[in-house]
């Protein structure tokens, strides 16, 4: 179906950036040989318009247009915000 964007879930690692933060998303994987799951992850960068995200906040982010040289993500909504310690 055209026109339907890709969706996901991660925990925000760095917001070092301005309105861009870098999302690691895990998931599991079994091995096809030796049926052992292996736990991989994968890190996008995301559009963050407002700046509202911070380390360790899970967020759902969406795929969208090429917004710069490797930022083809953004922020949709901050799921769970992160315990301040």
């Amino acid at each position: 179906m055209p026109g339907t964007q890709k969706v996901q879930q991660g925990t925000v690692v760095s917001d070092k950036m301005d309105k861009t933060v870098v999302v690691q998303i895990e998931r599991l994987v079994q091995h096809p040989v030796y049926k052992k799951y292996i736990r991989l992850r994968q890190r996008y960068k995301a559009h963050d318009a407002d700046n509202r995200c911070r380390i360790g906040d899970v967020v759902s982010i969406v795929e969208t247009r090429p917004l710069s040289r490797d930022k083809r993500w953004r922020v949709q909504a901050v799921l769970k915000q992160a315990t301040v310690e």
